[in-house]
């Protein structure tokens, strides 16, 4: 049996299911969930309700939203126990990257990053493909399901997204994907989407990052302040990944009461997802891809600080910028 046929027999058991986004979603986890939504009401699901936490901040993901016309619930105003089945796509591990408490386990899990393993109804996680869209276009095709130019559009667009119009180690499935989606999308709306402005809490983010930005060798550092929108993080560090020379990054910035962290590397050397665990993982939950990563830090006492920005980055940011290099084995003097 094929993973899209057990996925169907999961879902032909239950009347309704709740697909879980991971806090402040992309495209790639977004168009997943439209996927799994067109695939569960198919096969009979009467109730699907597709649900995130955190926020949707980044300018591109909140017009993806709009122009693809995603119906979002919020965690917070859910009932999740009223659902015979909860899907987690774009994540997997209970209590990590969700509101959801870490209690509540999923049934179903689709996912692209690595993660431990979860006893669930269905799992498929691959680690070796570059989007969890590109699954989610293989069930689609296996089960020869008719795609709409809504869904082909969103699919698409993750596609490219997830792996930066394919610049960031894509696979040979993204490719075939995106060649299987692509007849039925409308590239008009996609070109819109690429033209999405920032907004100026990103453009004052990005520009506190380059002021405060700190090099060693190939390597930099530097900081985003205080800010509301957790997607100014990731878009500051591909912003400082276009300097010349530089080829690994991490960004780090306080948002509500944590300190959130965003890397990226192209050297083929280092692995930035351990990286980011061997330099802050007895801190908080961090981790990711060779390429991409991310974490959180909790503030504890000091989130009740928020007057003191400054003095809690100046506290902060030398250690976390000490430790990153370091993790990267990088001296003073290099």
């Amino acid at each position: 049996m094929s993973r899209a046929a057990e996925l169907v027999t999961v879902l032909e058991s239950i009347d309704s299911v709740a697909i879980v986004c991971h806090d402040n979603p992309d495209p790639d986890c977004l168009a997943s969930a439209l996927a799994l939504e067109r695939i569960a009401t198919d096969h009979g699901v009467e109730e699907v309700t597709i649900t995130y936490g955190g926020d949707i901040s980044h300018q591109q993901n909140r017009a993806f939203v709009n122009m693809i016309d995603i119906s979002l619930e919020s965690i917070e105003r859910l009932e999740i126990d009223d659902y015979d089945c909860i899907a987690f796509v774009d994540h997997s591990q209970p209590g990590s990257n969700t509101e959801l408490p870490a209690q509540i386990t999923p049934d179903i899990v689709v996912d692209h990053h690595p993660g431990e393993p979860i006893e669930v109804s269905f799992e498929d996680i691959r680690a070796e493909v570059g989007a969890t869209a590109t699954i989610f276009v293989e069930y689609l095709s296996e089960l020869e399901t008719e795609l709409t130019t809504r869904l082909a559009s969103a699919l698409l667009f993750a596609l490219h997204r997830e792996r930066l119009d394919f610049v960031r180690a894509p696979t040979i499935r993204e490719y075939e994907a995106a060649l299987t989606v692509y007849p039925d999308a409308d590239l008009e709306t996609l070109e819109q989407l690429y033209g999405s402005a920032f907004s100026p809490g990103t453009i004052d983010a990005i520009g506190h990052a380059i002021a405060t930005r700190e090099r060693r060798g190939s390597s930099l550092a530097a900081s985003v302040g205080r800010t509301t929108e957790t997607d100014a993080l990731p878009q500051a560090a591909d912003y400082l990944l276009n300097l010349e020379g530089v080829d690994t990054v991490l960004v780090y910035g306080i948002i509500e009461d944590a300190i959130r962290l965003s890397a990226r590397s192209i050297d083929p050397r280092v692995h930035i997802g351990e990286t980011l665990d061997s330099a802050f993982g007895d801190l908080g939950p961090v981790g990711g891809h060779h390429d991409m990563a991310g974490g959180r830090i909790g503030l504890g006492l000091f989130a009740d600080d928020s007057n003191d920005t400054d003095a809690l980055l100046a506290f902060a940011g030398g250690r976390l910028t000490r430790r990153f290099f370091d993790a990267l084995n990088l001296d003073d003097d290099r």
